[in-house]
């Protein structure tokens, strides 16, 4: 049995100033920088992190499309009409009420786009542990947890960034595409991959060219089709206007990343029966959400992320199913070295302003971009 460590870290009874960036949960262009102070003071087992630079990309705007269906908006409790938005990104722990827990170490999970976050730290092993806050008892536990960067074999710190953009939307990506294989492809031909120029539907058309099983159909915007040609992941890439000219015939899986149900049902609709399975994951088109009840075709559904883990960790194990990730992952990151370029930005003027031109969809499909509240970034 460990002995209980004292706080350890900052000094107690202080306070530190914190600031945290909101979202009205009614009106997600409206925003807010939430200025408050938060106690050094820790419980038993408390963790206080000073958060470093987070992703901000499409994949946020689809938290917040699902905060409440999905329950993003509890990970984190504002004020009422008000919602912080999960982000992704590495944290350093400046102090610590936990025995196994020790300053200054690196860790990588989601907190809010704030400057610091404070948890209760829980099922701790050398790999990584969980905040088990009650309000975070009701979430995936993959949702809770944070990798710790000392046991990580593929860490290097220069590549902090690139993993804070790219390593949750490729475990999406790469958990859609084990799905689709673990169910015999739906016995399709294609994978009609939607919003083609966002890092998740890239990291997935990288996933479906690695396994070689399905042509991969990239669909996007005529302004991103060089783009997204340019990348040699996917077999072919067309324009949302020209999908009345795909080949009907061949049976398909759409993997919608944009939420744009004018989309979903036009695919569809040219398909109709040959449409296999339709999986959502994102809502980049966040104001062109709408119903896609009584297509022809499969029954679009969601992907749950989460569900899928649990259901391959009990049949590979656990240990096993990350490693083949994290196999994959490390082939995905040498690949966006060639295209992709981080932009960091500090500052809160600097995260709302990026923040709204993801939401607005302006942002370069190029840069990777990189925020933090903190005006030095650290």
């Amino acid at each position: 049995m460990h002995q209980r460590n004292p706080t350890k870290g900052l000094k107690v009874n202080n306070r530190i100033p914190v600031t945290t960036f909101e979202v009205r949960k009614d009106n997600w262009a409206e925003t807010r920088i939430f200025s408050h102070s938060m106690a050094t003071e820790l419980a038993p087992n408390q963790v206080l992190f000073k958060v470093a630079r987070q992703a901000l990309t499409a994949n946020n705007i689809s938290y917040a499309s699902s905060g409440d269906s999905l329950k993003y908006w509890e990970f984190f409790p504002a004020e009422a009409g008000w919602g912080r938005i999960p982000g992704m990104g590495w944290s350093e722990v400046i102090a610590s009420a936990h025995p196994d827990i020790a300053v200054g170490e690196r860790v990588w999970g989601f907190t809010p786009y704030s400057t610091h976050h404070k948890i209760l730290a829980g099922k701790v092993n050398k790999f990584s542990f969980s905040d088990v806050s009650d309000h975070r008892g009701g979430h995936a536990p993959v949702y809770c947890q944070f990798d710790r960067a000392a046991t990580n074999p593929i860490y290097e710190p220069q590549r902090e960034d690139q993993d804070s953009l790219l390593r949750g939307l490729f475990m999406t990506s790469w958990l859609v595409e084990d799905f689709i294989v673990t169910n015999n492809f739906f016995d399709a031909q294609v994978c009609l991959i939607t919003s083609a120029s966002s890092k998740t539907s890239i990291a997935l058309g990288h996933s479906v060219k690695r396994r070689g099983k399905l042509r991969s159909i990239a669909i996007t915007s005529a302004s991103n089709i060089a783009f997204c040609q340019s990348l040699g992941c996917y077999d072919s890439v067309i324009g949302y206007q020209d999908i009345a000219d795909l080949n009907a015939a061949e049976a398909a899986v759409v993997v919608d990343m944009a939420g744009n149900a004018k989309i979903i049902s036009e695919l569809h609709q040219h398909y109709a029966d040959n449409i296999k399975h339709s999986c959502r994951i994102g809502a980049t088109h966040y104001s062109e959400l709408g119903s896609v009840d009584g297509l022809p075709g499969a029954l679009p559904q969601f992907f749950f992320a989460p569900s899928h883990v649990r259901a391959r960790s009990a049949e590979l194990g656990a240990e096993q199913l990350m490693q083949l990730l994290s196999t994959d992952y490390a082939g995905f990151r040498r690949f966006c070295d060639s295209w992709m370029k981080v932009v960091p930005s500090y500052g809160a003027q600097s995260m709302d302003d990026i923040y709204q031109a993801v939401l607005a969809g302006r942002a370069d499909p190029v840069a990777g971009q990189v925020v933090s509240l903190s005006a030095e970034g650290e």
